[in-house]
């Protein structure tokens, strides 16, 4: 199944690129008091709740997805959690080009370790990029994405994926500079996730997605996730060595070599293999 949320906070389901409403299925959620849960309130109950949203689709007359407004899939992540240098490539041109490094040694993801991002940074395709610190050079990074379905700590590898709800293409926003990475990828509009989330059932293997961002139409990077340093289901047993991951956490997995500058009126076109592709203006 496919899902997003849009216009004004809408649930819709995706079928032959129409949107379902099948916000009425929120209303059995049970109600939130204070302190509020871990998690995003979705994705706790999303198991009991897909039955309904599938049924729903069923009967409601869809809408074509280029008529709404697609906001981010998930609205109310506990945690971002991200990769650092996770492609070799990368790695490689980080340590060559003092605009990325700065003058500092880059280091390997094994020495870094994850990094969290702000929630407050989310946005979706149908909202604008803000790059507005215009003595910073800030760069574009797609990146495979994935929303927890299943609490856990200290996951194995071996049963990581069965933690995982589903899937979406990530932009990792950055602006360079000598800053800790939580601070230059953490502004506002700097974590874009969308068009939808495709669940793992559907997607299945997440190991060999071929993916590409395009600027204004000129290919940036082009990989596949085959080439990962941790795949996914060694980053999702990394990262719950130290947290515990909670339905509604998202994990952005690391971007590929080919990192560049995009300024405002650039047009970046997104795309994952099984996943699906999204435009994002830059303001």
């Amino acid at each position: 199944m496919r899902f997003c949320r849009y216009d004004d906070n809408r649930l819709g389901v995706l079928k032959d690129a129409h949107v379902h409403d099948v916000t009425e299925v929120l209303e059995s959620l049970p109600p939130l008091l204070w302190p509020l849960p871990q998690g995003d309130h979705f994705f706790n109950h999303f198991a009991s709740l897909r039955p309904h949203m599938e049924a729903a689709a069923a009967r409601v007359p869809g809408v074509p997805v280029d008529s709404v407004r697609l906001l981010s899939p998930v609205a109310n992540p506990g945690k971002i959690v991200a990769a650092p240098v996770n492609y070799a490539l990368h790695l490689d041109e980080s340590r060559a080009d003092t605009q990325i490094n700065f003058g500092t040694a880059v280091k390997t993801i094994h020495e870094y370790g994850v990094f969290l991002k702000a929630p407050s940074s989310l946005i979706g395709p149908g909202e604008p990029v803000v790059v507005d610190w215009d003595d910073r050079r800030t760069d574009h990074e797609i990146e495979l994405a994935l929303v927890i379905g299943k609490q856990g700590f200290r996951i194995s590898e071996d049963d990581a994926l069965d933690h995982v709800a589903g899937y979406m293409i990530g932009l990792d926003m950055t602006i360079r500079g000598t800053e800790d990475r939580s601070y230059r990828k953490s502004l506002d509009t700097f974590t874009v996730l969308g068009p939808h989330v495709v669940t793992a059932d559907e997607l299945g293997d997440p190991g060999a997605l071929d993916f590409e961002i395009r600027v204004n139409g000129e290919t940036r990077q082009k990989s596949n996730t085959e080439l990962l340093i941790l795949n996914v289901a060694q980053l999702i047993a990394y990262a719950s060595k130290a947290y515990t991951l909670y339905p509604g956490d998202v994990i952005l997995t690391g971007t590929p070599e080919g990192v560049a500058p995009v300024k405002s009126g650039d047009v970046m076109h997104a795309w994952i293999d099984r996943v699906g592709e999204m435009t994002v203006r830059v303001a």
